[in-house]
């Protein structure tokens, strides 16, 4: 060995001990409170494996956030206690840090997007923190949030990407393993990495026999990307279903700690999330909000390859849900349980077709059929079936469909399908509209953003297709036609991308072509 690299090699356990020592020394539970780790027996059961939950919904602000916040503020000095805190948040962070400063008699100012919604709002400030309400989106506030620390010589607390704050959320690791000394395999959901790179140096030195994995989002994997790329690379857009771990880029701090201590990665789409809420749900009585359902997503998705027979833990990271969420959460849970698959078939236009086609699913049920007579020879009907919970039924169905001569197009992953598609059947136009785009958009949830898209677009581009969709979030979800002549194309997307939406080109989505087309 190297000078060079024993001096790195004695850096990195010098390191370690630190971050031991700061995880054993948090003074957390002045405030926090240690959960509990349950067992569900029901998922055990069902997939061979002895399957444990870490209860972070059970802190004072229903989140682990608080754990890191506290750990910060506990270590100020008397000047920056004096001048106060401040943060950038819409979500746990801003409930936390609020408590915990609360707590320690210190007034913390937290700046959200005009687009929060109320109850994030009246928690904070029931917490007892101050609310400043900038922008229109996560990025104006935290500009908001840098210059007003400096204009009032306020310190900057940062959700994730700090020593103290990764400190107090490995002291979840800590209670974890007090609870499962022999855990076989620990999943943890992923954002910015705080909570993840807390307990991945803490369990790799206490337990290094097990096995930590990741879990993020497809639509916001800024872990996956940065192992990628060997270090942090920012995302071009982030989805926003699970909003408590939608970061566009993974902390320098967090980063350097999990690829070191953690053993791998896995995502998991909309869907598989949705049903991991159910699960919870069913075996809890306890709603968690999507970010705190994904760690145990991960863990079901790796049971479906596992050899099955091993202690298996995942952290329900949090539980503030906005109740109108529930109506899409239930929406989809069922395709995330492969109990549903969502079929485009074509019949004929006849009478007893439709009778026919029942007859050839046998005895499964029909969940959604959505139909409208348009004169032509064949009909395209929009259906859902009924699933017993496996992927080889759908196959299986798919089989006996084309056995009887039905064309048959598979939309069970089609996120355009399951989105906007299956509320607009019966919307085909009957115009030539060999120029219609189609875009579907993130839409900004606040008084004018509507009027914005019209002044931006309707003035320019006539629109030939709109639907709507929100379910309970700050942005909601928008299906957009334009009539766009090929000589204006590049005029088209300049005004596009100065709308600032996040947006992505649907027109050859097979959905769209087959219903709306």
């Amino acid at each position: 060995m190297t000078e060079k690299q024993s001096q790195a090699l004695l850096s990195e356990h010098a390191e370690q001990l630190d971050y031991l020592r700061r995880i054993l020394l948090a003074p957390i539970y002045d405030v926090a409170v240690e959960t509990e780790l349950t067992p569900l027996t029901k998922l055990s059961a069902r997939l061979n494996n002895q399957i444990y939950l870490k209860r972070e919904d059970q802190q004072p602000v229903h989140s682990f956030k608080l754990r890191g916040a506290y750990n910060k503020l506990s270590g100020l000095s008397e000047e920056q206690c004096i001048h106060g805190v401040i943060a950038a948040s819409a979500g746990n962070h801003a409930q936390g840090l609020a408590l915990a400063a609360n707590k320690l008699g210190i007034k913390a100012t937290i700046v959200m997007p005009k687009t929060t919604p109320d109850i994030k709002v009246d928690n904070v400030r029931r917490f007892g923190g101050e609310v400043r309400l900038v922008g229109n989106s996560f990025n104006e506030a935290q500009i908001a949030s840098v210059e007003y620390a400096k204009a009032e010589n306020k310190t900057i607390i940062h959700p994730f990407d700090d020593v103290d704050v990764i400190a107090g959320q490995g002291t979840v690791a800590k209670e974890l393993l007090q609870q499962l000394p022999h855990a076989d395999v620990v999943f943890i959901p992923v954002g910015g990495g705080g909570l993840l790179a807390g307990m991945s140096v803490y369990l790799k030195q206490l337990s290094p026999n097990t096995k930590i994995i990741g879990v993020e989002a497809e639509d916001s994997a800024c872990l996956k990307a940065a192992l990628s790329a060997g270090t942090p690379v920012d995302l071009d857009q982030v989805g926003l279903f699970a909003d408590g771990v939608a970061v566009k880029r993974i902390g320098e701090n967090t980063f350097n700690l999990i690829k070191r201590y953690c053993d791998g990665v896995i995502t998991v789409n909309t869907d598989e999330i949705c049903a991991s809420i159910k699960d919870i749900f069913e075996q809890t009585r306890v709603i968690a909000e999507p970010a705190g359902a994904l760690s145990l997503a991960g863990l079901q998705k790796y049971c479906a390859t596992s050899k099955g027979e091993e202690s298996l833990a995942a952290i329900l990271s949090g539980a503030n849900m906005n109740f109108h969420t529930l109506r899409y959460v239930s929406e989809r849970c069922e395709l995330g349980e492969n109990k549903e698959a969502v079929l485009a078939v074509t019949i004929p236009e006849e009478k007893g077709s439709f009778k026919r086609f029942c007859q050839t699913l046998g005895n499964r049920a029909i969940t959604e059929f959505n139909y409208r007579y348009n004169g032509q020879k064949d009909a395209n009907v929009f259906v859902g079936v009924r699933l017993g919970g496996n992927e080889t039924e759908r196959q299986q169905l798919l089989g006996e469909l084309a056995s009887e001569n039905y064309q048959v197009n598979d939309f069970t992953d089609n996120e355009l399908a399951k989105l906007h598609v299956r509320y607009m059947i019966g919307g085909k136009s009957s115009a030539d509209n060999d120029n219609e785009r189609i875009f579907s958009f993130e839409f900004p949830e606040h008084p004018g953003a509507l009027e914005k898209f019209l002044d931006a677009m309707g003035e320019h581009w006539n629109i030939t297709l709109f639907h709507y969709r929100n379910h309970g979030a700050a942005f909601g979800q928008v299906l957009a036609g334009f009539d766009v002549d090929t000589d204006k194309e590049n005029d088209f997307f300049e005004h596009l991308n100065a709308l600032g939406y996040q947006f992505e080109e649907a027109t050859e989505n097979l959905a769209y072509q087959v219903f709306l087309n």
